[in-house]
């Protein structure tokens, strides 16, 4: 089978991680690496033994390339998304599409009957144990679904130059839950209330208009309901749990450790390893099944599972939790 062809942009934290995973993958192979940064652009090429190009231009007239993954930065993602489409190559891009609701409106309009497959980096649609978790909703393991909880909280604060291109908490993190949510819930939510607040570092809220803590709640029209929460620092962990609860029973997608081993002594019980430490570690099975469904796309000329409109409608939940905040009321989407 011939791999399929791609080319990643943006070498940074997340870019470097995705550049890896398609140059290891069985279904793909590594064609370049772009990046506005040519020293970074230049390590990943060099550890994985391709070329780098000094112009993104070279990736899209390059007849060789079957397809492009996008890990630029955010305000570089419609762009991209709109020159792959242009150049009739299949796009994976990382989340979100962009941090400005109306900047997304404005490209799906472009896009507008285009057939060019666009698949959204929602990874955790991926992870093993998520997806069992819808496979044994859809099964009926649990009945109707009454309710779906998504804990979601980073071991740790991001830099301070981080957080003030993040675009914020709701756009920015939360944005996987809102989509999680929307795949778990299996309908759309119709109603947001939403609270937030920087109780970890108060100068997010001073300085940054930003929260680092914060709950939500969303109902559907047919009443299910939804609760998520975040935490941008939590001390024992990267703590990454989802549950669906039903009329016969529950299902829990819990949190992953190195191994499953426990110790007992004198001097403590039931001791464990801690959680597996970030996002590239505690979904890097995810990640691979995302590079798997995206070669797939492209095989089949199909289109993916999660696409442009995915990514908008996360963006517009989004955008109304930060209108609840801001009311102090359920807000209706708009």
């Amino acid at each position: 089978m011939k791999k399929i062809n791609i080319a990643v942009l943006g070498c940074g934290r997340i870019g470097q991680m995705h550049a890896k995973n398609v140059a290891l993958h069985e279904m793909t192979s590594l064609a370049c690496v772009y990046d506005i940064n040519e020293d970074f652009a230049n390590k990943v090429a060099t550890d994985l033994g391709v070329h780098a190009v000094t112009k993104d231009s070279e990736i899209f007239s390059n007849a060789e390339i079957d397809a492009v993954l996008v890990a630029s930065p955010t305000d570089t993602h419609i762009e991209f998304i709109e020159k792959s489409v242009a150049a009739n190559k299949p796009v994976l891009c990382e989340k979100p599409i962009d941090l400005d609701i109306n900047k997304v409106n404005e490209s799906a309009e472009r896009l507008k009957g285009n057939n060019v497959p666009i698949q959204l980096g929602f990874n955790r649609r991926f992870d093993p144990g998520h997806q069992e978790a819808k496979k044994s909703l859809l099964n009926g393991e649990i009945g109707d679904l009454y309710q779906c909880i998504i804990t979601s909280r980073d071991p740790g604060m991001p830099s301070w130059e981080y957080l003030q291109a993040s675009g914020g908490q709701f756009r920015d993190m939360t944005i996987h839950d809102f989509d999680l949510a929307r795949f778990m819930l299996g309908e759309e939510p119709v109603k947001v209330f939403a609270i937030a607040n920087a109780l970890i570092e108060p100068k997010l809220k001073s300085d940054l208009n930003d929260s680092d803590t914060l709950m939500i709640i969303m109902e559907t029209a047919s009443g299910k309901q939804c609760h998520i929460n975040n935490s941008r620092s939590a001390t024992y962990g990267y703590d990454q749990r989802v549950e669906l609860f039903g009329s016969k029973g529950m299902i829990v997608s819990d949190n992953r450790k190195p191994h499953e081993v426990r110790k007992f002594a004198k001097e403590f019980v039931n001791r464990q390893e801690p959680y597996l430490n970030f996002f590239i570690e505690r979904y890097q099975e995810a990640y691979m099944n995302e590079i798997t469904a995206f070669a797939e796309v492209v095989l089949n000329k199909s289109q993916p599972i999660v696409n442009f409109e995915d990514g908008r409608k996360a963006l517009v939940l989004a955008e109304t939790a930060y209108k609840s905040v801001k009311s102090g009321r359920m807000e209706k989407i708009d």
